[in-house]
Protein backbone atom coordinates (compact mmCIF):
# COMPACT_ATOMS: atom_id res chain seq x y z
CA UNK A 1 0.00 0.00 0.00
CA UNK A 2 2.29 2.49 0.94
CA UNK A 3 4.69 1.86 -2.10
CA UNK A 4 1.88 2.28 -4.25
CA UNK A 5 1.61 5.65 -2.28
CA UNK A 6 5.18 6.73 -2.98
CA UNK A 7 4.62 5.73 -6.86
CA UNK A 8 1.41 8.04 -7.01
CA UNK A 9 3.14 10.75 -5.46
CA UNK A 10 6.52 10.90 -7.59
CA UNK A 11 3.73 10.32 -10.91
CA UNK A 12 2.05 13.41 -9.60
CA UNK A 13 5.04 15.31 -8.84
CA UNK A 14 6.72 14.37 -12.34
CA UNK A 15 3.37 15.77 -14.02
CA UNK A 16 3.17 19.13 -11.61
CA UNK A 17 6.56 19.69 -13.37
CA UNK A 18 5.60 19.01 -16.92
CA UNK A 19 2.80 21.42 -16.41
CA UNK A 20 5.12 23.85 -15.15
CA UNK A 21 7.37 23.42 -17.69
CA UNK A 22 4.51 24.21 -20.47
CA UNK A 23 3.13 27.11 -18.83
CA UNK A 24 6.27 28.67 -18.08
CA UNK A 25 6.89 28.12 -22.50
CA UNK A 26 3.59 30.15 -22.54
CA UNK A 27 1.28 27.48 -23.31
CA UNK A 28 -2.67 28.54 -23.16
CA UNK A 29 -4.29 27.32 -20.04
CA UNK A 30 -7.71 28.28 -18.41
CA UNK A 31 -7.40 31.42 -16.42
CA UNK A 32 -4.76 33.27 -15.47
CA UNK A 33 -1.07 31.71 -16.02
CA UNK A 34 0.54 32.72 -12.38
CA UNK A 35 -2.69 31.55 -10.51
CA UNK A 36 -1.93 28.22 -12.60
CA UNK A 37 1.55 28.63 -11.24
CA UNK A 38 0.55 29.12 -7.82
CA UNK A 39 -2.04 26.50 -7.89
CA UNK A 40 0.43 23.46 -8.79
CA UNK A 41 3.48 24.81 -6.47
CA UNK A 42 0.57 24.35 -3.67
CA UNK A 43 -0.60 20.75 -4.93
CA UNK A 44 3.39 20.22 -5.21
CA UNK A 45 4.09 21.21 -1.38
CA UNK A 46 1.14 19.08 -0.04
CA UNK A 47 2.58 16.15 1.58
CA UNK A 48 0.88 13.37 3.83
CA UNK A 49 1.52 13.93 7.53
CA UNK A 50 2.97 11.47 9.06
CA UNK A 51 0.89 9.63 11.47
CA UNK A 52 1.78 7.15 14.38
CA UNK A 53 -0.55 4.67 16.02
CA UNK A 54 0.89 3.91 19.68
CA UNK A 55 -1.42 0.74 20.42
CA UNK A 56 -0.82 1.06 24.80
CA UNK A 57 -1.24 -2.17 27.24
CA UNK A 58 -3.22 0.18 30.00
CA UNK A 59 -3.51 3.26 31.67
CA UNK A 60 -4.87 2.17 34.55
CA UNK A 61 -1.46 3.62 36.71
CA UNK A 62 0.03 6.54 36.86
CA UNK A 63 3.61 6.18 34.88
CA UNK A 64 1.85 5.10 31.69
CA UNK A 65 -0.97 8.09 31.65
CA UNK A 66 3.00 9.94 31.96
CA UNK A 67 4.43 7.74 28.90
CA UNK A 68 0.80 8.75 26.88
CA UNK A 69 0.61 12.44 27.57
CA UNK A 70 4.83 12.95 26.77
CA UNK A 71 4.87 10.70 23.86
CA UNK A 72 1.92 12.65 22.05
CA UNK A 73 3.24 15.90 23.14
CA UNK A 74 6.54 15.09 21.40
CA UNK A 75 5.24 13.18 18.48
CA UNK A 76 3.03 16.64 17.94
CA UNK A 77 6.44 18.72 18.32
CA UNK A 78 7.65 17.01 15.58
CA UNK A 79 5.31 18.06 13.54
CA UNK A 80 3.41 14.69 13.25
CA UNK A 81 0.28 12.95 14.29
CA UNK A 82 -0.85 10.35 16.92
CA UNK A 83 -3.37 7.97 17.20
CA UNK A 84 -3.29 6.58 21.00
CA UNK A 85 -5.38 3.15 22.08
CA UNK A 86 -5.21 1.50 25.52
CA UNK A 87 -6.22 -1.94 25.66
CA UNK A 88 -6.10 -2.15 29.68
CA UNK A 89 -4.74 -5.84 29.86
CA UNK A 90 -6.79 -7.32 27.30
CA UNK A 91 -4.83 -9.33 25.18
CA UNK A 92 -7.77 -9.58 22.63
CA UNK A 93 -8.64 -6.12 22.76
CA UNK A 94 -4.96 -4.84 22.00
CA UNK A 95 -4.80 -7.19 18.92
CA UNK A 96 -8.22 -5.45 17.87
CA UNK A 97 -7.46 -1.94 18.53
CA UNK A 98 -3.67 -2.45 16.37
CA UNK A 99 -5.64 -3.78 13.35
CA UNK A 100 -7.68 -0.81 13.48
CA UNK A 101 -4.33 1.30 13.73
CA UNK A 102 -3.21 -0.44 10.89
CA UNK A 103 -6.19 -0.02 8.46
CA UNK A 104 -6.27 3.54 9.53
CA UNK A 105 -3.24 3.78 7.47
CA UNK A 106 -0.62 4.99 10.38
CA UNK A 107 2.79 5.47 9.28
CA UNK A 108 4.70 3.43 11.90
CA UNK A 109 3.11 1.47 14.87
CA UNK A 110 4.74 1.89 18.72
CA UNK A 111 3.36 -0.77 21.02
CA UNK A 112 3.43 -1.28 24.91
CA UNK A 113 2.58 -4.89 24.58
CA UNK A 114 0.45 -6.32 27.66
CA UNK A 115 1.44 -10.30 26.50
CA UNK A 116 4.92 -10.32 25.03
CA UNK A 117 4.15 -13.54 22.85
CA UNK A 118 0.20 -12.62 21.94
CA UNK A 119 1.55 -9.17 20.74
CA UNK A 120 3.80 -10.72 17.94
CA UNK A 121 0.48 -10.84 16.14
CA UNK A 122 0.59 -7.41 15.55
CA UNK A 123 3.87 -7.17 14.85
CA UNK A 124 3.09 -10.00 11.96
CA UNK A 125 -0.11 -7.81 10.65
CA UNK A 126 1.67 -4.42 10.32
CA UNK A 127 4.86 -5.53 8.81
CA UNK A 128 1.98 -7.11 6.25
CA UNK A 129 0.75 -4.37 5.32
CA UNK A 130 4.40 -2.50 5.12
CA UNK A 131 4.02 -0.17 8.45
CA UNK A 132 7.18 -0.62 11.32
CA UNK A 133 7.18 -1.43 14.38
CA UNK A 134 8.61 -0.01 17.93
CA UNK A 135 8.75 -2.16 20.57
CA UNK A 136 7.91 0.66 23.77
CA UNK A 137 9.51 -0.04 27.00
CA UNK A 138 8.57 -3.66 26.96
CA UNK A 139 10.32 -6.35 24.81
CA UNK A 140 7.73 -8.10 22.37
CA UNK A 141 9.11 -11.56 21.76
CA UNK A 142 9.48 -13.52 19.17
CA UNK A 143 8.74 -11.28 16.19
CA UNK A 144 10.92 -9.35 13.63
CA UNK A 145 10.15 -6.07 15.53
CA UNK A 146 12.07 -3.35 14.11
CA UNK A 147 13.24 -1.48 17.02
CA UNK A 148 12.97 -1.89 20.97
CA UNK A 149 13.22 1.55 23.19
CA UNK A 150 13.12 0.93 27.07
CA UNK A 151 15.43 1.26 30.15
CA UNK A 152 18.22 -1.25 30.89
CA UNK A 153 15.80 -3.20 32.55
CA UNK A 154 18.35 -5.72 34.17
CA UNK A 155 19.83 -2.83 35.81
CA UNK A 156 16.53 -2.06 36.94
CA UNK A 157 16.22 -4.85 39.24
CA UNK A 158 20.22 -4.94 40.20
CA UNK A 159 19.62 -1.47 41.98
CA UNK A 160 16.55 -2.51 43.88
CA UNK A 161 18.65 -5.64 44.61
CA UNK A 162 21.83 -4.12 45.66
CA UNK A 163 20.07 -1.18 47.66
CA UNK A 164 18.60 -3.70 50.39
CA UNK A 165 21.22 -5.89 50.48
CA UNK A 166 23.61 -3.03 51.74
CA UNK A 167 20.58 -2.55 54.21
CA UNK A 168 20.13 -6.65 54.50
CA UNK A 169 23.07 -8.42 54.10
CA UNK A 170 21.84 -11.45 55.57
CA UNK A 171 18.53 -12.39 56.24
CA UNK A 172 14.70 -13.51 54.97
CA UNK A 173 14.07 -12.46 51.70
CA UNK A 174 10.30 -11.83 49.63
CA UNK A 175 10.36 -11.26 46.22
CA UNK A 176 6.88 -10.04 44.68
CA UNK A 177 7.04 -9.84 40.68
CA UNK A 178 5.84 -8.38 37.95
CA UNK A 179 3.13 -9.95 35.52
CA UNK A 180 4.55 -13.32 33.72
CA UNK A 181 3.46 -12.25 30.63
CA UNK A 182 5.60 -9.05 31.07
CA UNK A 183 9.34 -9.57 29.28
CA UNK A 184 10.18 -7.06 31.28
CA UNK A 185 9.04 -8.45 34.22
CA UNK A 186 11.20 -11.07 33.87
CA UNK A 187 14.58 -8.68 33.31
CA UNK A 188 13.87 -7.34 36.55
CA UNK A 189 13.92 -10.61 38.28
CA UNK A 190 17.16 -11.63 36.74
CA UNK A 191 18.22 -8.29 37.45
CA UNK A 192 17.34 -9.08 41.08
CA UNK A 193 18.71 -12.36 41.35
CA UNK A 194 22.23 -11.90 39.56
CA UNK A 195 22.95 -9.43 42.65
CA UNK A 196 21.54 -12.25 45.18
CA UNK A 197 22.64 -15.27 44.02
CA UNK A 198 26.11 -15.23 45.90
CA UNK A 199 24.86 -14.35 48.55
CA UNK A 200 22.00 -16.95 48.68
CA UNK A 201 25.08 -19.27 47.24
CA UNK A 202 26.87 -18.38 50.65
CA UNK A 203 23.50 -18.89 53.05
CA UNK A 204 23.50 -15.11 53.83
CA UNK A 205 19.99 -14.75 52.16
CA UNK A 206 17.38 -16.67 51.81
CA UNK A 207 14.47 -16.34 49.18
CA UNK A 208 11.18 -17.66 51.51
CA UNK A 209 8.82 -16.34 48.95
CA UNK A 210 9.30 -15.57 45.28
CA UNK A 211 5.32 -14.72 43.27
CA UNK A 212 4.69 -13.32 40.10
CA UNK A 213 1.78 -10.91 40.20
CA UNK A 214 -0.82 -11.86 37.47
CA UNK A 215 -1.56 -8.89 35.35
CA UNK A 216 0.41 -6.84 37.48
CA UNK A 217 -2.50 -5.79 39.65
CA UNK A 218 -1.85 -4.19 42.96
CA UNK A 219 -4.69 -6.24 44.54
CA UNK A 220 -2.65 -9.45 43.64
CA UNK A 221 0.30 -7.97 44.74
CA UNK A 222 -1.38 -7.19 48.35
CA UNK A 223 -2.39 -11.12 48.10
CA UNK A 224 1.10 -12.51 47.47
CA UNK A 225 2.69 -10.22 50.46
CA UNK A 226 -0.14 -11.81 52.60
CA UNK A 227 0.37 -15.36 51.79
CA UNK A 228 4.30 -14.35 52.36
CA UNK A 229 3.46 -13.03 55.86
CA UNK A 230 1.22 -15.93 56.72
CA UNK A 231 3.78 -18.59 55.40
CA UNK A 232 6.26 -17.28 57.54
CA UNK A 233 4.63 -16.16 60.59
CA UNK A 234 5.75 -12.50 59.96
CA UNK A 235 9.34 -13.48 60.00
CA UNK A 236 10.72 -11.84 57.04
CA UNK A 237 13.52 -9.31 56.62
CA UNK A 238 13.23 -7.61 53.48
CA UNK A 239 10.92 -7.31 50.65
CA UNK A 240 11.93 -6.47 46.76
CA UNK A 241 8.47 -5.70 44.68
CA UNK A 242 8.70 -5.48 40.65
CA UNK A 243 7.38 -1.99 40.79
CA UNK A 244 6.11 1.20 43.05
CA UNK A 245 2.00 -0.27 42.94
CA UNK A 246 2.93 -3.93 44.17
CA UNK A 247 5.20 -2.37 46.42
CA UNK A 248 2.72 0.06 47.87
CA UNK A 249 0.19 -2.56 48.21
CA UNK A 250 3.36 -4.82 49.79
CA UNK A 251 3.50 -2.40 52.51
CA UNK A 252 -0.09 -2.03 52.97
CA UNK A 253 -0.03 -5.42 54.37
CA UNK A 254 2.72 -4.99 56.08
CA UNK A 255 1.18 -2.06 57.93
CA UNK A 256 -1.51 -4.43 58.80
CA UNK A 257 0.94 -7.07 60.11
CA UNK A 258 2.65 -4.16 62.03
CA UNK A 259 5.49 -3.92 60.41
CA UNK A 260 5.18 -1.33 57.63
CA UNK A 261 8.49 0.88 58.01
CA UNK A 262 10.51 -1.81 60.09
CA UNK A 263 11.48 -3.55 56.75
CA UNK A 264 12.85 -2.24 53.53
CA UNK A 265 11.08 -2.83 50.94
CA UNK A 266 12.43 -1.64 47.17
CA UNK A 267 9.72 -0.50 44.39
CA UNK A 268 10.50 1.16 40.94
CA UNK A 269 9.24 3.55 38.79
CA UNK A 270 9.24 6.52 40.84
CA UNK A 271 5.66 7.26 41.30
CA UNK A 272 4.84 9.63 43.37
CA UNK A 273 2.84 7.64 45.66
CA UNK A 274 6.30 5.69 45.80
CA UNK A 275 8.02 8.99 46.05
CA UNK A 276 5.87 10.06 49.50
CA UNK A 277 6.20 6.13 50.83
CA UNK A 278 10.12 7.26 51.11
CA UNK A 279 9.95 10.66 52.88
CA UNK A 280 7.68 9.07 55.04
CA UNK A 281 9.83 5.81 55.48
CA UNK A 282 7.52 2.74 54.99
CA UNK A 283 9.31 2.28 51.41
CA UNK A 284 13.27 2.07 51.41
CA UNK A 285 13.58 2.98 47.49
CA UNK A 286 12.69 3.09 44.05
CA UNK A 287 13.93 3.10 40.65
CA UNK A 288 13.57 6.18 38.75
CA UNK A 289 13.60 5.88 35.11
CA UNK A 290 12.91 9.13 33.40
CA UNK A 291 10.04 8.69 31.26
CA UNK A 292 10.45 12.01 29.86
CA UNK A 293 13.13 10.67 28.13
CA UNK A 294 12.21 7.72 27.15
CA UNK A 295 9.36 9.07 25.58
CA UNK A 296 10.81 11.84 23.86
CA UNK A 297 13.17 9.35 22.20
CA UNK A 298 10.48 6.75 21.61
CA UNK A 299 8.90 9.63 19.48
CA UNK A 300 11.79 11.30 18.00
CA UNK A 301 12.84 7.75 16.55
CA UNK A 302 9.74 6.62 15.92
CA UNK A 303 8.83 9.91 13.49
CA UNK A 304 12.23 9.38 11.72
CA UNK A 305 12.02 5.75 10.80
CA UNK A 306 8.38 6.79 9.58
CA UNK A 307 9.87 9.07 6.98
CA UNK A 308 12.33 6.21 6.16
CA UNK A 309 15.55 7.07 8.22
CA UNK A 310 18.00 4.67 9.06
CA UNK A 311 18.40 4.45 12.51
CA UNK A 312 21.91 3.21 14.20
CA UNK A 313 21.91 1.58 17.31
CA UNK A 314 25.16 0.02 18.82
CA UNK A 315 22.97 -2.29 21.33
CA UNK A 316 20.95 -5.60 20.29
CA UNK A 317 18.41 -7.65 22.33
CA UNK A 318 17.61 -11.11 21.38
CA UNK A 319 13.58 -11.50 21.87
CA UNK A 320 13.81 -15.14 20.86
CA UNK A 321 13.63 -15.05 17.15
CA UNK A 322 16.07 -11.93 16.03
CA UNK A 323 18.47 -9.95 17.70
CA UNK A 324 16.78 -6.38 17.92
CA UNK A 325 18.27 -2.99 17.36
CA UNK A 326 17.59 -1.44 20.81
CA UNK A 327 18.31 1.58 22.89
CA UNK A 328 18.25 1.28 26.44
CA UNK A 329 18.49 4.21 28.52
CA UNK A 330 20.21 4.58 32.00
CA UNK A 331 17.97 3.91 35.28
CA UNK A 332 18.55 5.61 38.51
CA UNK A 333 18.26 4.27 41.90
CA UNK A 334 16.44 6.88 44.44
CA UNK A 335 16.11 6.87 47.89
CA UNK A 336 15.13 9.55 50.98
CA UNK A 337 18.53 11.20 50.19
CA UNK A 338 18.92 11.79 46.48
CA UNK A 339 15.23 12.46 45.90
CA UNK A 340 15.48 16.43 45.75
CA UNK A 341 18.54 15.91 43.08
CA UNK A 342 16.73 13.61 41.04
CA UNK A 343 13.00 13.61 40.54
CA UNK A 344 12.50 16.58 41.87
CA UNK A 345 15.27 18.56 40.05
CA UNK A 346 13.80 16.66 37.25
CA UNK A 347 10.53 18.01 37.56
CA UNK A 348 8.64 14.47 37.43
CA UNK A 349 7.82 15.09 40.70
CA UNK A 350 6.90 18.68 42.65
CA UNK A 351 8.55 19.17 46.25
CA UNK A 352 5.10 20.15 48.02
CA UNK A 353 3.77 17.21 46.53
CA UNK A 354 6.70 14.76 47.61
CA UNK A 355 6.48 16.52 50.48
CA UNK A 356 2.70 16.76 50.85
CA UNK A 357 2.86 20.62 51.12
CA UNK A 358 6.14 20.57 53.10
CA UNK A 359 8.77 22.16 51.00
CA UNK A 360 11.38 22.27 53.96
Amino acid sequence: MKKVELRLRRMMTVLVTLALFFVALGCETKGSSNETIEELKEDVSIEKKIKIGFSMDTLEEERWLRDRDLFESAVKNLGAEVEILAANGDDALQILQAETLISQGVDLLVIVPHNAEATATIVKKAHGAGIKVVSYDRLIKNADIDLYVSFDNERVGELQAEAITELVPKGKYVYIGGADTDNNAHLFKKGVFQVLQPLIDKGDITVIYDQWTKNWLPSNAYANMQEALLANDGEIDAVIAANDATAGMAIVALKEAGLAGKIPVAGQDAELAAAQRIVEGTQTMTVYKPIPTLAEEAARLAVAMAKGEYIDTSRKVNNGKVEVPSVLLPPIAVNRSNMDETVIADGFHLMEDVYRGDTR
